[in-house]
């Protein structure tokens, strides 16, 4: 992969965090880095450059990466809804990791940062994309995985669902 040709946001609150990755970036042949200190500024940043991925820190303050990512997604004003995001955090349980996928994070990657888990995450969001969807609440890319010809269980999406049925009329001829 062209690592060099990718130009990547960091946004991270936490200035240590901030330089890691980015010298882990550089080691795989990123030259464009951005950084942001908070998700406002990270927004402002896409604003002003055409970023390829976005790895966001999940607990920042005063907007937080699932704020960001909520805002990058939903907002009518957003740089680029469709923007790969990587979120970076140490806080890996169910109830976050799940926070952050239904925000319309791509991909999670833990901490400690290693330089196998960053281009990892990065292969995925490029050669394996997800596509968007919309739903009433919801849009980002989808949280399936992969379509498991022997799941049993329910199917809720509406491309799932069987074709509504004509009514019938009240007088059959």
């Amino acid at each position: 992969m062209n690592y060099h040709l990718l130009k990547i946001l960091i946004v991270d609150d936490n200035h240590h965090m901030r330089v890691l990755l980015a010298e882990i970036l550089r080691a795989i042949g990123v030259n464009a880095i951005f950084e942001a200190a908070d998700g406002a500024e990270g927004l402002q940043m896409m604003r002003s450059h055409a970023v390829d991925i976005v790895m966001t820190d999940l607990t920042m303050q005063p907007l937080d990466g699932i704020d960001f990512v909520r805002l990058l997604r939903n907002s009518p004003d957003s740089p680029n809804q469709m923007i790969p995001v990587i979120m970076v955090t140490g806080h890996s349980t169910m109830k976050r990791v799940a926070e952050a996928r239904d925000a319309g994070v791509n991909e999670i990657l833990t901490k400690p940062l290693t330089a196998r888990g960053v281009i990892d995450r990065i292969t995925r969001v490029i050669n394996h994309p997800r596509p968007f969807i919309r739903t009433n609440d919801y849009f980002g890319p989808d949280r399936r995985r992969r379509n498991d010809p022997d799941y049993d269980g329910p199917r809720r999406r509406s491309t799932d669902l069987p074709e509504p049925k004509a009514p019938r009329s009240q007088v059959e001829i």
